[in-house]
């Protein structure tokens, strides 16, 4: 599938700003799945590329002089296919067990191991040293269990909002969806790992600009990533776009910065994403 996406990010303060430095990640992750045809960032300031540790395309913005607004424009096109059961051919080399310790919006609090107690099986031999084997099937469960627990309503939390906190509300959005699912995954020891990317949303209410979840399954014909969106209970397919992956939104967050100045601060974000077959 080719998906072309367009994205604006916009931030207006009322008052000048003297300095904004923001770290973007923004450009798809080059992966077997995925390939990009093109791609571009438009922005007042300068640029500098990077590769985290997590093996994310990244630039850092950097913007001097007064300046009441910060536009990011971004658009390109990627061919996206389909992998069987949402199963990934990862590269990057890193071991799973950094995907299996808590963060503060990941901790697995007694009403999380409860929670994940009711939809996760019993610990298993582990696949690899302290990494507990799960099948995907049993992740897809869970992710049904998310979305009923935490009803879909944009506005309901903010990207501070915890998984522990999701539930107990028992709304939120996609974000929110993954934090539990991690949480969960780390109430177990399961190796589990946070997605940031483009969904072309199709008849779908839920924004084009999504999160969601690699985890590390062992089936009887497959042992390694597998990715599921947990807003949609689905494996990955062709109409999703990678743009980053970390332990949670902190270390995968399309846009993250501090200002010197500014007063108070407006955000709008506009997305699209638009779907077409792939020329063969």
């Amino acid at each position: 599938m080719i998906l072309t996406i367009r994205h604006e990010t916009v931030y207006r303060y009322t008052a000048p700003l003297a300095y904004t430095i923001q770290q973007l990640r923004l450009s798809p992750r080059s992966e077997p799945q995925q390939r990009c045809l093109a791609w571009q960032i438009t922005t007042a300031g300068k640029l500098h590329a990077f590769t985290d540790a997590f093996g994310n395309l990244g630039h850092m913005l950097t913007i001097t002089g007064p300046h009441d607004e910060v536009r990011i424009e971004v658009e390109g096109v990627v061919d996206v296919s389909s992998p069987e059961r949402g199963r990934l051919q990862d590269q990057n080399g890193l071991s799973p067990l950094l995907f299996t310790t808590p963060t503060p919006l990941t901790a697995p609090t007694a009403n999380i191991r409860d929670f994940a107690a009711h939809y996760l099986p019993g610990t298993r031999l582990p696949t690899l040293d302290g990494v507990q084997s799960v099948r995907s099937d049993d992740l897809l469960k869970l992710a049904d269990a998310i979305c009923a627990a935490v009803a879909y309503q944009g506005g309901a939390t903010v990207v501070t909002t915890s998984a522990d906190d999701a539930l107990l509300l028992g709304r939120g959005v996609c974000q929110d969806h993954a934090h539990l699912f991690l949480a969960c995954c780390r109430a177990h020891h399961i190796a589990a790992r946070y997605v940031s990317g483009y969904i072309d949303p199709g008849s779908s209410a839920h924004a084009e600009s999504h999160a969601w979840i690699d985890a590390w399954v062992d089936d009887d014909d497959f042992c390694g990533w597998v990715s599921i969106d947990v807003t949609h209970a689905c494996f990955l397919n062709d109409s999703y776009c990678r743009l980053a992956l970390g332990r949670d939104y902190d270390s995968a967050a399309p846009v993250r910065g501090v200002r010197r100045g500014g007063g108070d601060e407006k955000l709008e974000v506009h997305v699209s994403v638009a779907s077409s077959p792939s020329v063969q």
